[in-house]
């Protein structure tokens, strides 16, 4: 399933565009802010990002200058109400792979979407391995020392996250959007509670607690 990040602080919009990708098989996040965008874009479990160029705390260039001056390579397609020749060619001289200007179909949306997932997202290992663990993106289950172990779905998209990103310190609010999703409340204390029973499966050991910011997995 391929994720995609939703950068617009329009409610109505954000609603729209997140139901119609969640009806048509994606895995969605939504961010409001342009300094969220950057957060979760540098973490790497998404396949391409939509980013609104009005945001309250940033422009999107600004936000896009940012993503791939630290070498995130996510194809970026850039939802906006402008639509002069010259907005259009800064963001496509700055790092953005499509422009889609509002108002817009979603059916065009889709089709632009589905166009850059194919064009341009690398093909994905079939193996994750971190922490002397193999996780199969296929058949979804995990090897531990050489033993099959069985995850539920969380289980599976947690640990995937924390394997893409080994000695990377992942904020629990970062968890739980890429995992539970934005709608989830930032209050819950699940993330600590899968990361007990994924430890109880892979290894008290090899999930460290960072006190005060997050999870890492150690190498």
């Amino acid at each position: 399933m391929s994720r995609v990040l939703i950068v617009e602080d329009e409610e109505r919009i954000a609603s729209f565009v997140r139901k119609g990708l969640a009806a048509s098989g994606f895995a969605t996040t939504v961010v409001g802010t342009g300094s969220q965008a950057v957060d979760y874009a540098v973490t790497g479990g998404f396949d391409l990002m939509l980013l609104d160029l009005g945001l309250p705390d940033t422009d999107g260039f600004d936000v896009l200058r940012r993503v791939r001056a630290l070498g995130v390579d996510v194809p970026v397609v850039i939802l906006t109400a402008r639509d002069s020749v010259r907005d259009t060619v800064t963001g496509l001289e700055i790092g953005a792979d499509d422009y889609v200007t509002k108002p817009f179909s979603f059916e065009e949306l889709l089709a632009r979407v589905r166009l850059r997932l194919r064009s341009e997202r690398p093909a994905d290992t079939t193996v994750l391995r971190a922490g002397g663990l193999a996780l199969d993106l296929r058949t979804r289950r995990v090897d531990v020392g050489g033993t099959p172990t069985d995850l539920t779905g969380r289980e599976f998209a947690l640990l995937e996250l924390l394997m893409r990103h080994p000695d990377q310190v992942l904020s629990r609010q970062q968890m739980l959007s890429h995992v539970w999703g934005y709608d989830h409340d930032p209050g819950s204390n699940v993330v600590d509670v899968f990361v007990r029973a994924l430890r109880r499966k892979v290894g008290a050991d090899r999930i460290v607690t960072v006190r005060g910011m997050g999870y890492r997995l150690r190498q």
